[in-house]
């Protein structure tokens, strides 16, 4: 078996021909692409993109003008959220500020008939999972921004997704957390085997979590490959300033750093 054929083989999500359109204004045209079972795919472009419009019709938000979303070989695309079997992290969190981090983690899963009796037993071990144990009972706005992200990640692994959608969960931090949150976000997709999509206008951001990526500009795909593909190879004059560039601007600026330093 080659490796296209194993390719096709774990494919978990695939999206023909999506097409979006809000009266003359075209926000997503010809979108195709495949997601491979486990995998980390970012999409990366500027504001405007296109690329939380894909987000939100893959978990259903939003209907798309035309085109499918196949997950597991079912057509999916007009399929409530809540029958998806995936998850969102949002970027500004979405918590109760009224509830503690247990009840938030807890909240989803007290709705659902088939976890209900476990909810406090899960959401523990979530809670567990991403290091917030010693939180549990606090309220989010007693919390750092890292900690609310963390606490928005554990109420999503809770309902066990198979795919979790991520939309710029980290725009909202600051340097440091930024970096201690990425590797913790590729440590739980390894411990869950769980496949991710995300969203992000960081070029640093998506080459250092991806096994793929997605570039977009202007409602289209300009290129989707991997990090090192993408970096050798750029489609185009576009991938070229877009990514190649602007990531060599931010490694000639930590140089500089680097030299005053030492």
């Amino acid at each position: 078996m080659n490796d296209n054929e194993k390719l096709k083989k774990n494919t978990i999500l695939k999206v023909e021909n999506l097409a979006m359109k809000y009266g003359n204004k075209t926000v997503l045209e010809n979108i195709d692409f495949d997601v491979t079972k486990g995998e980390f795919l970012s999409i990366l472009g500027p504001s405007g993109c296109g690329k939380t419009t894909i987000l939100r019709i893959l978990i259903g938000i939003l209907a798309p003008t035309s085109g499918k979303v196949i997950k597991d070989d079912v057509d999916i695309t007009s399929f409530h959220p809540s029958k998806r079997k995936m998850g969102i992290v949002f970027q500004n969190y979405a918590l109760f500020q009224n509830m503690t981090v247990l009840e938030n983690v807890e909240y989803a899963l007290k709705q659902d008939r088939t976890l209900k009796t476990q909810s406090k037993t899960i959401a523990y071990e979530m809670i567990e999972r991403v290091n917030l144990s010693d939180l549990v009972y606090k309220k989010p706005h007693t919390l750092s921004g890292g900690q609310q992200q963390r606490v928005a990640i554990a109420r999503t692994l809770a309902l066990r997704p198979e795919i979790i959608l991520f939309d710029e969960p980290m725009s909202a931090l600051d340097v440091e957390t930024r970096l201690t949150l990425r590797d913790e976000i590729k440590k739980i997709q390894k411990d869950f085997n769980i496949t991710m999509i995300y969203i992000t206008h960081d070029q640093e951001e998506a080459f250092s979590m991806s096994d793929r990526i997605m570039v977009m500009e202007d409602a289209r795909i300009h290129q989707l490959d991997t990090p090192i593909n993408i970096l050798k190879n750029p489609a185009n004059e576009y991938v070229a300033s877009f990514v190649v560039e602007n990531l060599q601007r931010k490694i000639n600026s930590l140089k500089q750093y680097a030299e005053i330093l030492l």
